[in-house]
C-alpha cells in the first residue's frame, strides 16, 4: 500500500490547482480522477470567464486570489492559458435591476473590488453595437477577464507534476476507510493510505460522500453553451445580462482572441441532473437574448454547442471545509459553475488550511464556506 501526505479526490478545477500548490510546498500528493486525462468533467464545458465581481465577501477574496496568480502566470511559469484582462460588464435596461447593481457595489467596493458605476455613454463605448434602447449604464470591473479552461487545468497539471504530484487516472474512488489513517480504494483494486484526504469531486460530490456516510449538500443541474464563427475582434469586456426572460435568467457573452462570440445562458427552470446532451431549444433561445442585448450580431453563424453541469448547493456558495467529525477530511465542492474562477484562489487558501491549520484569508471570511452554515442566503450573482 504506497502512503502519501495528502490524496486528493478529483482533477478539474480544483484539485488539480490544489494539487499545484500543495507539490510546489513539497507535500507528498496523489490525485485520483474517474476520466482518462485531467480536466475532463466540468472544466472542459467552462466558457473562461474569472471575475471577482460576486456579492459574496468570500467568493470576492477568494476570486481576487484566483486573479492574481492567473494574470501573472505567463510570466511566472511560461505557459500561454490565453489570459485576457477585458473586464466584466453588467448593463441596466431597469429600475430594478439598476438599483440591485448599485447595493452591490456597497458589498464589492467595501472589499477593495475594482468596480464602478458607468453611464450608458461609456457602456456602449466600452461594448460598440450594444442594445442602447433604454440602457440606464451599469457596472464595470476592468481587472476581470477570461482566459482558456483547457489550457489552464493543462498549465496548473503541468507544474503539479514537474513539482512531484501523482496523477491516477481512469481510477474511481469505490471506499474510503476513515479509522485511523486515512484509506482511499480504487477501481483498479488499489488501496492508498494518506493522513489528509480532499474530496473535490465536482458533480460527483455527493455520490463520493456517501461512501462515507457524509451527506454533502451539492447537486448538479446543467447548463448549454455555445460559440460563433469569428469575426472582427471590437470589443473585450465579459457581458452579464441579468434581466429575466422567458425560459432563461441570467444571459453572458464575450468575444475571443480568435474573434469568436462565446455565450452562455442560465435556464428557466432549472434542467436538474447529470444530463449533458445538447437540447434543440437552447440555440433558438438563446439567439434571442443575443440579438436582443446585441443586434448588430443578428446574422453571425453558431459554430456549435455544448452542455455541462453546475454543481450546486442551496444558496449557490461553495462548501470548503474540513469537516469537524472526521479530522484530516477535507471538502471542495459545490463550485455553482464557477470552479474555473474560483479553483486557484481556493487552491492557495485551502493549502494553507491543511499545511498551517488555517487559509490564507481571514477565518471569519472563509467560514461563509462552512460545511456548518445553514444555506439560507442566496448569493445575488450566483
Amino acid at each position: 500500500m504506497k502512503s502519501y501526505d495528502v490524496i486528493i479526490i478529483g482533477a478539474g478545477s480544483v484539485g488539480v490547482p490544489l494539487a499545484w500548490k500543495l507539490a510546489e510546498e513539497k507535500i507528498n500528493v496523489l490525485v485520483l480522477e474517474t476520466h482518462g486525462t485531467h480536466g475532463q468533467g466540468q472544466n472542459k464545458a467552462a466558457i473562461g470567464g474569472v471575475r471577482a465581481t460576486h456579492s459574496d465577501p468570500a467568493k470576492i477574496q477568494i476570486c481576487q486570489r484566483s486573479l492574481e496568480i492567473v494574470s501573472t502566470w505567463k510570466e511566472r511559469y511560461g505557459d500561454d492559458i490565453e489570459w485576457l484582462k477585458g473586464g466584466y460588464a453588467f448593463p441596466s435596461y431597469t429600475e430594478k435591476i439598476e438599483e440591485t447593481l448599485r447595493t452591490l457595489l456597497k458589498v464589492q467596493k467595501e472589499y477593495r473590488l475594482n468596480i464602478d458605476w458607468i453611464d450608458a455613454s461609456t457602456m456602449k463605448s466600452l461594448i460598440p453595437g450594444l442594445n442602447s434602447e433604454g440602457l440606464r449604464g451599469g457596472t464595470f470591473s476592468p481587472d476581470d477577464g477570461q482566459l482558456s479552461p483547457l489550457k489552464t487545468n493543462a498549465a496548473f497539471y503541468r507544474q503539479a507534476v514537474h513539482n512531484g504530484a501523482d496523477f491516477h487516472f481512469n481510477e474511481k474512488v469505490t471506499a474510503i476507510s476513515l479509522n485511523g489513517k486515512k484509506e482511499v480504494k480504487t477501481s483498479k483494486g488499489e488501496t492508498y493510505s494518506c493522513g489528509k484526504l480532499v474530496i473535490a469531486s465536482g458533480a460527483e460530490a455527493h455520490e463520493v460522500g456517501a461512501l462515507i456516510g457524509l451527506d454533502i449538500p451539492v447537486a448538479p443541474d446543467s447548463h448549454e453553451a455555445g460559440i460563433t464563427e469569428p469575426v472582427k475582434h471590437y470589443f473585450s469586456a465579459l457581458v452579464v445580462d441579468i434581466r429575466e426572460r422567458p425560459m432563461s435568467r441570467n444571459f453572458y457573452f464575450y468575444q475571443n482572441e480568435l474573434g469568436q462570440i462565446i455565450f452562455c445562458v442560465t435556464p428557466s427552470p432549472l434542467f436538474t441532473g447529470t444530463d449533458r446532451n445538447a437540447t434543440s431549444s437552447f440555440l433558438p433561445l438563446v439567439a434571442k437574448r443575443l440579438i436582443e442585448v446585441m443586434p448588430r450580431l443578428r446574422h453571425i453563424k453558431v459554430r456549435r454547442t455544448w452542455r455541462g453541469l453546475y454543481p450546486m448547493t442551496p444558496d449557490g456558495v461553495p462548501v470548503v471545509d474540513e469537516v469537524k467529525e472526521h479530522k484530516g477530511l477535507y471538502l471542495a465542492v459545490g463550485m455553482c459553475g464557477q470552479g474555473l474562477m474560483l479553483g486557484p484562489g481556493l487552491a492557495v487558501n485551502l493549502a494553507s488550511l491543511i499545511m498551517h491549520g488555517k487559509p490564507e484569508v481571514s477565518q471569519e471570511v472563509f467560514s461563509l464556506f462552512s460545511l456548518c452554515r445553514e444555506f439560507s442566503c442566496v448569493e445575488m450573482l450566483k
